[in-house]
């Protein structure tokens, strides 16, 4: 069974790479000729939010789904990488292959590891190891030293935040473990000094723009602390948002009233009534 099952993994394997070849060859599709590393660039995005989706949902299918759309990409660029002759998909997966052993050294090395905090701190020790061997001797000796260098500034700014202050916090930066205390008072710190600028300066400013930045960056802090990941919580919030915004919209379909004829009190009332009917359902 387990060689059936690995013949079926290589044949699919070798049958997508030979599908990305037609589509890309001379005769074959004109918007994936078309494609180039710059344009998937949104695609590779919105496919690994569709894939975050599905999980969420728990929804089987919908994962199968989503992680054959977003390998599709993998294939994508190893095909257009391969045409220029720059890699290919060999060089992919023996890439990764390599960086896993490298950074596993308690399973494919000698060293002797007690928690999964050791195996945190080895693997950004390797992390920057590999950092400062990559960017060479003409890098800046501070960008090679930094626990903070590689992470991509196009990551959303909450997924970014969090990492830095991951990071950060594997050096012992950071406020002890167990204790939300100060990390809460961070924040409740930064919302005084917003209302502190707002009496100076009511009018937009970039002072404003710094502090709010301050204020989301401590509240992914607290989200961090509490195990919770700040990007993800958001997307679950909108998400809260969505169903229960749609729910005003039906009823005011359903009322057959316009917009502009409701008080932000009768809107609210609907929107407490879709908290409701969640809490209820729940």
């Amino acid at each position: 069974m387990a060689e059936n099952d690995r013949e079926k993994r290589n044949a699919e394997f070798e049958r997508l790479q030979e599908i990305m070849r037609r589509l890309r060859a001379p005769g074959g599709c004109p918007w994936d000729r078309e494609q180039t590393l710059e344009t998937l660039r949104p695609y590779i995005i919105e496919e690994a939010y569709e894939l975050v989706e599905a999980i969420e949902k728990e929804e089987e299918r919908g994962i199968v789904e989503e992680c054959g759309d977003l390998l599709l990409q993998v294939f994508f660029i190893a095909q257009i990488a391969r045409e220029a002759g720059a890699f290919d998909m060999g060089d992919i997966l023996q890439g990764v292959s390599d960086k896993l052993e490298r950074r596993h050294p308690h399973v494919f090395g000698e060293v002797r590891v007690d928690s999964s905090d050791e195996v945190s701190v080895n693997w950004e020790r390797i992390k920057a190891e590999e950092r400062a061997e990559k960017e060479g001797p003409s890098a800046r000796k501070e960008e090679r030293k930094s626990m903070l260098g590689g992470i991509p500034r196009s990551m959303p700014s909450l997924l970014r935040s969090f990492e830095m202050q991951r990071r950060a916090a594997k050096v012992g930066f950071d406020w002890p473990r167990g204790d939300v205390a100060p990390v809460l008072g961070k924040v409740k710190e930064e919302i005084r000094e917003i209302e502190d600028l707002l009496e100076r300066t009511p009018e937009n400013s970039g002072e404003l723009e710094n502090e709010i930045g301050d204020l989301l960056f401590a509240v992914v802090n607290l989200g961090r602390h509490l195990g919770v990941n700040s990007e993800l919580a958001l997307q679950k919030g909108c998400a809260k948002f969505l169903r229960r915004f749609s729910f005003i919209e039906g009823e005011v379909a359903r009322e057959e009233r316009s917009w502009e004829d409701y008080s932000l009190e009768e809107l609210d009332s609907h929107w407490e009534e879709a908290k409701r009917r969640e809490r209820t359902s729940a």
